[in-house]
């Protein structure tokens, strides 16, 4: 494997690809944290620079798993956190984008993570009762104060995009992005790019049903989120297994896997996109990161967008409870 190139996030430089770690705290069922541990310092040895996480996932464990796994190595890595989801457990999910909470959380993820700044901090998800004018002027002062670098948001609209930046450069937008989510292309990417938002695609191998290891829910563990989400349910899996079959077919062609083809895609959406796929395992991050080594000629990738039509696609990204938090 050639070494990982480097791309930009507003003027923050980050390896061309990242390591989600939000499956390393039992989002997708029984996670084992001497093996996160172990697949983070791989990626780190390989010269992946941005981890992902999040004060909501494992509600806090996976930050502090982060900070555990950084321990004599925080200079080898950019750290890429959220805040935004304030709920406790057993309460109704609820978003906080006022000002003292905005302190509040970055304070605390801190602590979880054991360093004195977070180099680029997101909004995790819009509050739609709060101005966002508040929140991005509560997040620059957290740059102000050298407790932050660089800010973000995630899955936010155009409107939102626009008013955020005027108050403070926005370097990063993280959405979902991948051959069976494409939301973001015809108005929210060209406005990131007017205004030099890096793009950071989550689920970029669509919760890894675009690698084609998942043919059943009986490959999903009982606690795995994914047995809720539309896109896995009894029916429209099997339809949408027939998009991972036509994957299957231009990867052999390729000599690569399905997932690799579906990521190089990804990768291919432009230079200011830096996706992250998550992952536990060092086999799996490995080959995440050989989809650096692919390129496609424009012909491959017309093949691989037919591979995969919008039309063809069944159910939502999320379940309608989760989808009333996306701003855009």
């Amino acid at each position: 494997m050639t070494p990982l190139p480097a791309r930009t996030l507003g003027s923050l430089n980050v390896s061309a690809q990242g390591l989600g770690c939000m499956g390393m705290s039992h989002t997708y069922g029984e996670s084992d944290d001497q093996q996160s541990i172990t697949t983070i310092h791989r990626a780190l040895d390989l010269g992946v620079t941005l981890l992902d996480t999040s004060d909501y996932y494992g509600r806090g464990h996976n930050e502090e798993l982060i900070g555990r796994a950084l321990a004599g190595r925080r200079d080898q890595a950019v750290i890429a956190t959220k805040f935004g989801f304030a709920n406790r457990l057993g309460e109704q999910t609820r978003i906080r984008g006022d000002a003292a909470y905005v302190r509040q959380a970055c304070d605390a993820s801190l602590r979880r993570l054991g360093v004195d700044h977070i180099d680029l901090y997101y909004q995790h998800r819009v509050d739609p009762d709060v101005p966002i004018e508040e929140t991005v002027g509560a997040m620059a002062e957290l740059v102000r104060a050298g407790k932050v670098r660089f800010l973000g948001l995630s899955e936010a609209g155009v409107d939102t995009i626009r008013r955020a930046h005027a108050v403070h450069p926005v370097s990063a937008l993280q959405s979902e992005w991948s051959l069976w989510t494409r939301n973001l292309e015809a108005e929210i990417a060209p406005v990131c790019r007017e205004l030099g938002i890096g793009l950071v695609p989550f689920s970029p191998l669509g919760r890894g049903f675009l690698t084609g290891r998942i043919s059943s829910l009986d490959a999903l563990e009982e606690k795995d989120m994914r047995r809720g989400q539309p896109r896995f349910a009894d029916g429209n899996l099997d339809r949408n297994l027939a998009i991972v079959e036509r994957l299957r077919e231009l990867a052999a062609d390729k000599g690569v896997t399905a997932g690799q083809l579906a990521l190089a895609w990804v990768q291919h959406r432009g230079e200011d996109v830096v996706p992250i796929p998550g992952t536990r395992r060092e086999s799996y991050l490995r080959e995440n990161l050989g989809a650096l080594d692919i390129e496609l000629s424009a012909e491959e990738l017309t093949a691989i967008d037919a591979a995969a039509p919008a039309q063809e696609i069944a159910g939502n990204r999320y379940d309608d409870s989760s989808l009333r938090f996306v701003d855009g």
